[in-house]
């Protein structure tokens, strides 16, 4: 059995009120509009508050519209009051007790006030309306009107349930449907909006995200496809705080990286301090993420801790915490025309390698307040007055980089990274300087 969705949006135009109809009687005061819409196919006949009206005089009414040549018989829950059970006994009791109502088709026109359009809206169908009116994202009146999108999913993913129930509507439309009345209403929906909310098939939870890794129909219903949505990735994982090990590995792979166990770890724990501070990860923060902690020179200083203070009440200041390769803790303190300035003197204080920054420039991974800092510098070895530096350096440079939310954090990153390679180069000029030197005798036959 098809069912008529009837889109609200286009369908109420030449809507005439022909009646305020009062009737008292033993149970109370009961009231309804009669509303008349001339159709192209016929004569609608609206009755608002129609849930709350008395039934036997519902039922003489709609038999005198029947008579009188309405093809289309409206039965609203005007103020969104009734639950679905109720507003499905309303429609199944229209449907047995109304005179000439085989000549009719029941629509039923249901508001959201309670958040129950789309329910009441199913109900009514189970029980015998075959025209249902609905709006795309259930914008309307007040908290709106049923939804489109929800009705006509709900009726093709249970339709085992509704009797066979099928609209005939192309559902891979839905999405850019949506995104069209967006456009034009200036009314956006909420992200956790049913079928077409931004995270409706996203997935977060840790949970979840190793569920649909190994089988999408364990958390899915509807597969995007249905709507016509296409998602970033096959299996819609949004990486944030919630997610786990698997997710984020497999996002890795995904990007083309494929790194140890241990590696692994340290990376983690870095996308985990991120992932505290954004809602989401995105695939720009990872490659960053991954740059800063992996692919890095051998670790001879690494960062503990730092804390700057600038403003204009005073000149800035900075405290840096690194960490040696033995794993001594030393702290440098120092001040600076800026956090980043002053951070820099303090690192200068404790690894004492006298630098002249080349190069520094910083750039915003992703949009927002909230985006991942990734920081630059190329630095060379100051040798003015060494008149003892080893010529094969004194003209080297050597670059970092570092990724952080916290600018002055990327920043000291970065130094760090670049002061690495040039305290391993320094080592292995070092030690090849002082290795003893061999003679090579080759044996004649």
């Amino acid at each position: 059995m098809c069912i008529s969705v009837f889109e609200l949006c286009f369908a109420l135009g030449n809507v005439v009120c022909i009646g305020n109809t009062k009737v008292l009687n033993h149970v109370g005061l009961f009231s309804f509009v009669i509303i008349f819409t001339k159709q192209a196919y016929g004569c609608m006949i609206g009755f608002a508050l129609s849930s709350r009206s008395n039934r036997e005089f519902l039922y003489h009414i709609l038999e005198e519209v029947i008579q009188a040549g309405a093809t289309t018989l409206n039965i609203p829950d005007t103020v969104g009051y009734t639950l679905p059970h109720e507003f499905g006994k309303l429609i199944a009791d229209i449907k047995a007790n109304t005179p000439g109502i085989e000549n009719a088709i029941i629509s039923t026109h249901c508001q959201n006030d309670l958040g129950l359009a789309s329910a009441n809206t199913l109900a009514g169908a189970y029980a015998g309306a075959r025209q249902l009116e609905v709006t795309i994202n259930g914008i309307g009146e007040r908290a709106g009107n049923a939804s489109l999108e929800e009705v006509v999913m709900a009726i093709k993913c249970r339709r085992e349930l509704l009797d066979g129930l099928y609209t005939g509507i192309n559902t891979q439309h839905i999405t850019m449907s949506s995104k069209m009345v967006q456009e034009h209403s200036g009314l956006i929906v909420q992200p956790h909006k049913a079928i077409v909310g931004a995270n409706a098939f996203a997935h977060e939870s840790g949970i979840h995200q190793d569920g649909m890794l190994k089988f999408k129909g364990t958390y899915e219903i509807i597969s995007p496809d249905d709507i016509g949505l296409t998602r970033s990735n096959e299996f819609g994982i949004v990486l944030g705080k919630l997610s786990g090990r698997h997710a984020v590995r497999t996002k890795l792979v995904e990007l083309g990286y494929e790194i140890n166990d241990k590696e692994f770890e340290d990376f983690f724990k870095r996308y985990k301090e991120v992932a505290e501070k954004k809602k989401r990860v995105t695939d720009e923060d990872i490659e960053a993420l991954l740059s800063d902690e992996i692919f890095q020179p051998k670790v001879i200083w690494s960062l503990g801790d730092v804390q700057a203070t600038c403003g204009t009440l005073g000149l800035s200041t900075a405290t840096v915490k690194l960490i040696a390769l033995d794993g001594e803790e030393k702290i440098g303190c120092s001040v600076g025309t800026g956090p980043v300035d002053a951070a820099y003197k303090a690192v200068d204080q404790i690894i004492q390698i006298p630098t002249i920054l080349r190069e520094y420039s910083m750039t915003s991974v992703t949009e927002g307040i909230d985006a991942i800092a990734t920081t630059r510098v190329l630095i060379t070895r100051d040798v003015s007055g060494d008149e003892h530096t080893t010529s094969g350096y004194s003209n080297r440079s050597f670059s970092g980089s570092g990724a952080a939310m916290d600018v002055v954090v990327s920043s000291v990153r970065a130094y760090l990274s670049a002061l690495n390679k040039m305290s391993s180069f320094i080592g292995a000029i070092n030690a090849s300087s002082e290795a003893p030197e061999t003679i090579s005798v080759q044996s004649s036959e």
